[in-house]
C-alpha cells in the first residue's frame, strides 16, 4: 500500500502513456500489413512534421537523456558543446544526404539501406555488400539497443524500484509488440507523438534543480563552490562552469562525433528519408529538425551538472562512477509524483522510439537482406517473417542487457563509430561519387568494422594513454581512404553509364 501511495500516480500516467502507443501501433496494422512497401515505408505517404519529430526522437533516445545527461554530472557544463556537434552532423544530414537519399531510392525502388548498397553498386559482388552490411546493422544494433535498455532499466529501478530485469523485459517486449503491429506507419507516428513529449521533458528536466536550489543565482552560487571530487579525487570547485575544468575537450569531440555522425550513416535514421512525402514536406523536416534538436540537446546535456546543488557529498562521490542513475537521483530528490511520472513518460517515449526503430531495422535487415537474398520469398511471407525476426532478436537483446558490456554512452557511442567509419563512406560515395565501386564499397565496410573492433577491444583499454583516442578516429580515417583508394584502384568496376544516368539523374 505505501508502494502505490508513493508511485501510484507515476505508474498510472506511464500505463496510460504505454497503453496509448501501442494503440497507435495497432491501428495501423492491417494498413501496415499489406504487402513490403506499405510494412517498410509507410508508402513513402508520412508528413513532413511527423518525420521531422520521428527523427529527433529517434536520434536522441534514452542514452542521451539518461546517459548523456548523467555524464555532464562528471564533465560539467563543457558536455554541451557535444550537443553542438550533434546539431551541425543533423544539418548536413537533412541538406546533403536526405534529398538525394530520397530521389535515388525512388529510382532505384530501394526499401532498405542495405539494399541501396546492392542497387547502387550493381556488379556481382552487390549481393555480398548487402549481406554484409546487414550483419554489420546487428552487430551494431545490438550494442545501441543494450545501451537504451539499460539506461531505461536503471530509470525504473532507481524511480520507480522495479526489478532491473523486469525493467529491461518490459521496455524491450512493449516496444516490441507495437513495432511489429504497425510496420513503418507505427514506427513514425509514434515516434512524432514520442517526440513532443520529449521536448517538453527535456524542458522539464532543467527546470527542475533551479526549482530545487531556490532560483538561477541560488544554484549559480553553489555550482560554482562544489566540495565533490572528481573520480580521482580532486576537488572540483569551479569546474563544473570552466570550460575544460574537468573535461578533455578530445573526449567532448570524439563523442559528438560517434554519435553524430549517426545522422549521416545510421539506417535507422536514414530510412526516414524513404518514408517522407514530397519535396514540401522535406523542406519543413529540414528546416524544423535542428531546431527541435537543438533546444532539446541544450537542455539535457546540461541537467547533470546542475544536479550536483541536490546531493550531498557522499551522494556525489557515489553518482560521478554511476553516471547513469543521476537522473533518477534528481527525480527522487524532487520528490514530486506529479513531475516525475510527466517526465517518465517523457523518457519512456525517449527509449522507446529509438528501440521501435532499431527494432524495425534489424527485422528488415534480417529477412529482406539476409533471408531473402539467401532463398527468395514471397511478399507476405517477407511482412509475416519479419515481425517474427524482430521478436527474435528482441530476446537476445534482453539477454545481453542483463549483462551489458559498459556503460549507456559507451555502448551507444561504439555503434555510432561502427555505423559512421563501415557506411558513411559507401552511403556518401553512392550518393555523390559517381567512380565509387563495388570493391570499394566492400573494402571499406570491411575496413571500419575491423578497425572499430580492433581499436576497441586490443589497443584503447589495453595501452596507457589511449583511452581518450576513441576509436571512431582511426576507424572513420582509415574506412574512407579504403574506400577512396580501391575504388580508384577498380575503376573499371563502375556501374554502366546507363545505370548511373539512372542513379545521378537529378544531377543535370
Amino acid at each position: 500500500m505505501d508502494y502505490l501511495s508513493q508511485h501510484g500516480l507515476t505508474l498510472l500516467l506511464i500505463a496510460v502513456y504505454v497503453g496509448l502507443i501501442i494503440y497507435i501501433g495497432w491501428h495501423f496494422q492491417k494498413r501496415a500489413s499489406q504487402n513490403v512497401n506499405e510494412y517498410y515505408l509507410a508508402n513513402r505517404k508520412i508528413p513532413g512534421w511527423v518525420v521531422s519529430l520521428a527523427f529527433f526522437s529517434t536520434f536522441i533516445s534514452t542514452s542521451t537523456y539518461i546517459g548523456q545527461a548523467g555524464e555532464s554530472f562528471k564533465y560539467g557544463l563543457s558536455w554541451a558543446y557535444v550537443a553542438l556537434f550533434w546539431v551541425v552532423f543533423c544539418m548536413i544530414s537533412w541538406l546533403v544526404m536526405g534529398p538525394r537519399m530520397r530521389s535515388q531510392s525512388i529510382r532505384l525502388k530501394s526499401v532498405t539501406v542495405p539494399d541501396y548498397f546492392h542497387l547502387r553498386y550493381q556488379s556481382n559482388l552487390s549481393r555480398s555488400i548487402r549481406v554484409l552490411s546487414s550483419f554489420i546493422i546487428l552487430f551494431a544494433t545490438l550494442w545501441y539497443m543494450t545501451g537504451i535498455a539499460k539506461g531505461g532499466a536503471n530509470l525504473l529501478n532507481t524511480v520507480l524500484e522495479v526489478d532491473y530485469g523486469l525493467g529491461a523485459f518490459i521496455l524491450i517486449f512493449f516496444t516490441c509488440g507495437y513495432t511489429m503491429a504497425g510496420g513503418m506507419y507505427g514506427v513514425m507516428w509514434t515516434d512524432a507523438i514520442q517526440g513532443i513529449l520529449m521536448f517538453l521533458v527535456a524542458i522539464i528536466m532543467l527546470i527542475i534543480p533551479f526549482y530545487f536550489a531556490g532560483g538561477y543565482s541560488p544554484l549559480m552560487e553553489k555550482l560554482a563552490n562544489l566540495r565533490h571530487v572528481t573520480p580521482d579525487g580532486t576537488p572540483i570547485g569551479d569546474g563544473m562552469m570552466t570550460f575544460g575544468g574537468v573535461a578533455s575537450m578530445y573526449y567532448i569531440i570524439a563523442i559528438g562525433l560517434t554519435i553524430g555522425m549517426k545522422q549521416v550513416s545510421d539506417p535507422k535514421l536514414i530510412i526516414r528519408f524513404y518514408s517522407i512525402k514530397d519535396k514540401a514536406s522535406m523542406k519543413f523536416a529540414m528546416t524544423w529538425t535542428p531546431i527541435f534538436l537543438g533546444i532539446s540537446l541544450i537542455c539535457v546535456m546540461c541537467v547533470g551538472a546542475l544536479v550536483h546543488v541536490m546531493v550531498s557529498d557522499e551522494e556525489a562521490a557515489y553518482l560521478i562512477n554511476n553516471t547513469d542513475e543521476v537522473v533518477g537521483v534528481m527525480f527522487n530528490k524532487l520528490n514530486s509524483p506529479t513531475v516525475s511520472g510527466i517526465c517518465m513518460m517523457g523518457l519512456f517515449a525517449a527509449g522507446m522510439s529509438s528501440l521501435a526503430s532499431v527494432t524495425f531495422i534489424a527485422g528488415t535487415s534480417i529477412v529482406k537482406d539476409i533471408w531473402n537474398i539467401w532463398k527468395p520469398m514471397e511478399e507476405q511471407k517477407i511482412v509475416r517473417r519479419t515481425k517474427w525476426a524482430m521478436l527474435g532478436y528482441c530476446v537476445v537483446v534482453f539477454l545481453f542487457t542483463l549483462y551489458p558490456p559498459a556503460g549507456v554512452v559507451e555502448m551507444s557511442s561504439f555503434a555510432g563509430s561502427v555505423f559512421a567509419a563501415s557506411f558513411f563512406p559507401t552511403i556518401f560515395g553512392g550518393l555523390y561519387l559517381r567512380w565509387g565501386t563495388d570493391i570499394g564499397a566492400l573494402s571499406s565496410m570491411v575496413a571500419g568494422m575491423v578497425v572499430n573492433v580492433i581499436w576497441r577491444f586490443g589497443i584503447r583499454f589495453n595501452f596507457e594513454g589511449m583511452e581518450q583516442v576513441h576509436e571512431v578516429f582511426p576507424a572513420f580515417v582509415v574506412s574512407f581512404l579504403v574506400y577512396v583508394v580501391a575504388s580508384k584502384l577498380t575503376a573499371k568496376r563502375m556501374p554502366e553509364g546507363e545505370h548511373l544516368q539512372l542513379v545521378f539523374a537529378d544531377r543535370k
